[in-house]
């Protein structure tokens, strides 16, 4: 059966330091991402080069973390249906944003490097092989507007040698 699921949450700007949006440089762009049920909020901003605080989450990072995050979960979900024992997986993804010139711009590519831990030797193979599978089931991945690349590095998982 095929479903639509729907999410829904709130954004609320922190950033009026008294005269609002009076000039490009007179507001913080510092802002809460929240939904009910969830134990923290999101604290995010702007990135740096466009005056953002560099200690918050910028959009540009969270919609990176978005796709690593769907990867992995559908890369988990691949791997047990084919038998394949993940130990670890950590990735640290890259995205490539070019601005247009005319104020705005987009992101052109994102490339996920995952480095996944499998429990036995004989699964090294298909464990690379599944990510292909994965990225075809990742509903954030298919939601975007540019490729999204991966560079996966299987190893046996230390304790598993």
């Amino acid at each position: 059966m095929l479903g639509e699921h729907r999410y829904e949450l709130e954004v609320e700007w922190q950033g009026d330091r008294g005269t609002g949006t009076s000039g490009y440089r007179d507001y913080g762009r510092q802002h809460v991402v929240r939904t009910p049920g969830k134990l923290h909020d999101i604290a995010g901003s702007s990135d740096r080069t466009f005056h953002g605080d560099r200690e918050r989450w910028n959009p540009e990072e969270l919609l990176l973390a978005a796709l690593s995050e769907c990867h992995m979960l559908s890369y988990l979900h691949v791997a047990t249906n084919h038998g394949v024992v993940v130990r670890g997986y950590t990735d640290r993804p890259v995205g490539l944003m070019r601005e247009d010139g005319k104020g705005g711009g987009a992101f052109v590519e994102a490339v996920l490097r995952p480095q996944v831990e499998v429990a036995d030797a004989s699964m090294l193979e298909l464990a690379g092989a599944l990510h292909a599978e994965a990225s075809a089931k990742c509903f954030i991945a298919a939601s975007v507007a540019f490729p999204v690349r991966h560079e996966p590095v299987v190893v046996v998982a230390a304790s598993s040698v």
